[in-house]
């Protein structure tokens, strides 16, 4: 009950961070975009993850102020970059399932493209596989809604949920993230390196692009080059 009464007060406290996360293109080794990485940093508690604190900003209502801060405060500084000469970076903000169903995520894209104006297909909305399938035909709608407006969709941790492969062909996706529970053993796993070769290969033949999330070795960069992934991320 005490984080919960917290929580509703850290945006206006100013308590929820966001650290950027590059993503790098395999074909030109350089930086083409970030992914914006929420921590709160509780004036008792310390800092604490997502996985902590999302659940319960879902419970109490307060995802939606929160979720909206952080998309905005990614792409104001995207917009920094700009202005600064550096970029232009595509910044990735995740989505939970809540923002997703409660029907206000449309108005709140809009207004931090109006606010930000940086070019939609800078702004990459990450949903995960149990998003997707909680409510696919809704969620089917809204992304098609957040398409139609010119932001890029990834789907988060591909591999590890439960989606059924009719309904992601119906998706308007763009990007595949391939989970680090698959890239962390891929220089010693064959399997893993099946396993990430597959995915690959079913995304490239849908049209997303692959991004391989936590890499950490120039050996796990080399062999996803030769796997024709697009894209890593290293872990931070």
């Amino acid at each position: 009950m005490e984080i919960k009464s917290d929580l509703r007060r850290s945006v206006s406290r100013d308590q929820i961070n966001v650290y950027f996360q590059p993503k790098v293109d395999l074909r030109t080794n350089k930086i083409v975009g970030m992914e914006a990485l929420v921590r709160w940093d509780h004036p008792h508690k310390g800092i604490i993850c997502p996985q902590e604190f999302i659940p319960l900003a879902e419970e109490t209502g307060t995802i939606n102020e929160v979720g909206l801060w952080v998309m905005m405060g990614a792409c104001l500084q995207v917009k920094r970059w700009m202005d600064q000469g550096y970029g232009p970076y595509s910044i990735a903000v995740n989505l939970s399932s809540v923002q997703l169903e409660n029907g206000n995520i449309i108005n709140q894209v809009k207004q931090v493209l109006d606010e930000t104006q940086i070019d939609p297909p800078l702004l990459e909305l990450e949903i995960t596989e149990s998003t997707i399938m909680h409510n696919p035909e809704q969620v089917i709608e809204v992304l098609q809604r957040l398409k139609d407006m010119g932001v890029q969709l990834a789907v988060d941790d591909f591999g590890t949920g439960y989606s059924s492969l009719s309904y992601l062909k119906r998706f308007p996706i763009d990007l595949l993230k391939i989970d680090v529970t698959f890239v962390r053993d891929l220089e010693t796993d064959a399997d893993d390196r099946a396993i990430i070769q597959n995915i690959i290969a079913l995304a490239h033949s849908l049209r997303p692009q692959v991004v391989a999330e936590g890499v950490e070795t120039r050996q796990q960069q080399e062999l996803l080059r030769a796997l024709d992934c697009d894209y890593i991320q290293e872990l931070l």
